[in-house]
């Protein structure tokens, strides 16, 4: 026996998401981490007003989507505040304003990626404000590699999208990636779970914050390609992004223990 055989394959230690016997169960897990995540932008200050949506696929009406009211306050969103949207935009569970924006957005987003279930955008400060660059993220840091190869860059902003059309050319520009930057608007990321789409969004927002700081403290140095390849392998993927926002669930859940209600 060499000294690594006895080494375990996954060597961060990264377990996998859960899984649940019942469509039943499966929504409700994602209902109430969609409410989770609502919280989680309001509590990290990255709401702005009505500004902002995360949508959830439903595990059995695959073409229908969970979201909250429009013009609800995100910090106090619940599960049971959800609404069903289906692909045709009409809500046919639930109470509240649909918002239009969140629809010709994310409808087209879901629709033209089946893998994903989870789906984040809103307003934060550094997002927008990087988006005003008109460039991606550099691999500076090895969270920002989790970004590495997976994101993209939307330059075709025509005011706020109401236009289905436009959340296809959004969809398009996201391509196979986990997140997209969308010109002098913020970013939209994805995963195949709420819990990692909603941890992208917000690693993503605090990487823009990074890199807006060394660019404005000086001439930063992003890593070699070879390395930022090597630690997007490392940190960037579905499970680990599922994993990352466990800590902040239990941190939401523990100040807010309503939600568990």
């Amino acid at each position: 026996m060499t000294v690594t055989d006895d080494v375990p394959e996954n060597l961060a230690n990264i377990p996998a998401p859960p899984a649940f016997p019942t469509a039943d169960e499966e929504r409700e897990h994602r209902k109430r981490r969609t409410a989770a995540g609502y919280r989680v932008l309001a509590r990290f200050g990255l709401d702005e007003g009505i500004a902002g949506h995360i949508t959830c696929r439903d595990p059995e009406l695959t073409d229908h989507f969970w979201t909250a009211p429009f013009g609800r306050y995100f910090g106090g969103i619940l599960p049971r505040d959800l609404m069903l949207v289906s692909g045709e935009g009409k809500v046919v569970e639930g109470e509240g304003r649909l918002n239009r924006a969140a629809f010709a957005i994310h409808s087209e987003v879901h629709d033209a990626r089946p893998d994903i279930v989870g789906a984040v955008h809103a307003h934060g400060l550094h997002g927008k404000t990087f988006s005003s660059l008109h460039t991606t993220l550099a691999p500076l840091t090895q969270d920002a590699c989790a970004f590495y190869g997976s994101h993209s860059f939307h330059e075709d902003y025509t005011g706020v999208v109401f236009d289905p059309e436009e959340g296809r050319r959004i969809a398009a520009s996201l391509g196979d990636g986990k997140a997209v930057i969308l010109a002098n608007h913020g970013h939209l990321t994805v995963g195949r779970t709420v819990d990692s789409a909603i941890w992208w969004f917000v690693t993503m927002e605090r990487s823009f914050q990074s890199e807006l700081l060394a660019r404005a403290a000086g001439d930063p140095v992003p890593l070699d390609d070879e390395t930022a390849r090597l630690t997007a392998g490392q940190v960037g993927g579905e499970d680990v992004g599922w994993f990352a926002f466990q800590p902040i669930w239990e941190r939401i859940l523990s100040e807010q223990p309503d939600l568990a209600g």
